[in-house]
């Protein structure tokens, strides 16, 4: 019984130290997991790279909605941070790559990446047929 206690807990140990975790370094949020091929990828589905795209009330090279800004404020504030984003950061590529990483720091601890790239598209309440086309597009980058 000792050793299956201590192998559960060796198991949670591994478990809790590859999730992923928030650490600020002069005031960006970043991830253990690599988003980067992910974020990419994204970022040319959505602008092809342009940081000053517009469509409609989403903006940036990611394409950001003012409700994403707010609920990357929102986390912030739980997480008793000081740090805050503001509409004109949408335009800034590497806040909206700190916007994307928090958001999933949230919402998608477990760094799933076909949850990561519905979720940007269709919102946490996503439905995979809606987001089919977007998640095509996004992985064939990926490859």
């Amino acid at each position: 019984m000792e050793k299956i206690l201590k192998m559960a807990l060796v198991f949670l140990f591994v478990v809790i130290a590859s999730t992923s975790t928030m650490a600020r370094e002069n005031g960006t949020v970043r991830s253990k997991f690599n988003w980067n091929p992910v974020i990419n990828a994204i970022i040319q589905v959505e602008s092809e790279g342009n940081p000053k795209a517009v469509k409609g009330k989403t903006c940036g090279a990611m394409q950001i909605s003012p409700i994403l800004v707010t609920e990357c404020n929102n986390i912030l504030e739980k997480r008793n941070s000081k740090k805050r984003y503001t509409l004109a950061d949408r335009f800034n590529v590497q806040k909206s790559k700190e916007m994307f990483i928090l958001i999933q720091l949230h919402y998608n601890p477990e760094n799933n990446v076909e949850k990561a790239i519905r979720s940007w598209n269709g919102g946490q309440r996503y439905s995979v047929k809606a987001t089919q086309r977007y998640y095509n597009k996004v992985m064939k980058l990926l490859k």
